[in-house]
C-alpha cells in the first residue's frame, strides 16, 4: 500500500497561483486598453495630419498663386 501523505504547501501554491493568474489577466486587460487608446490615438493624429495638409495647400494656393512667382520669365520672342 502507498503511503500517501498531503503537501502541506499545497494550498499555498494553489492560492499563489491564482494570484498570479488574476495579475496577468489584468495586465492583459490594461495592455488591451492601451492598445485601444493608442489606435484612438493614431486615429485622431491622422485625421489632425489630413486637416494640416489640407490647410497648408489652401494658404499655399492663395498667398503663393502660381502666377506670382517671383523670378521674371523670360520671353521667347526676338528683341
Amino acid at each position: 500500500m502507498l503511503n500517501w501523505r498531503r503537501d502541506p504547501d499545497y494550498e499555498t501554491r494553489m492560492h499563489a497561483l491564482r494570484i498570479d493568474r488574476m495579475r496577468i489577466e489584468n495586465d492583459i486587460l490594461q495592455v488591451e486598453n492601451e492598445i485601444l487608446r493608442v489606435r484612438s490615438d493614431s486615429e485622431q493624429l491622422e485625421k489632425e495630419n489630413a486637416r494640416e495638409r489640407a490647410l497648408s495647400a489652401s494658404i499655399r494656393r492663395l498667398c503663393f498663386p502660381p502666377e506670382s512667382n517671383s523670378i521674371p520669365v523670360k520671353t521667347t520672342e526676338p528683341d
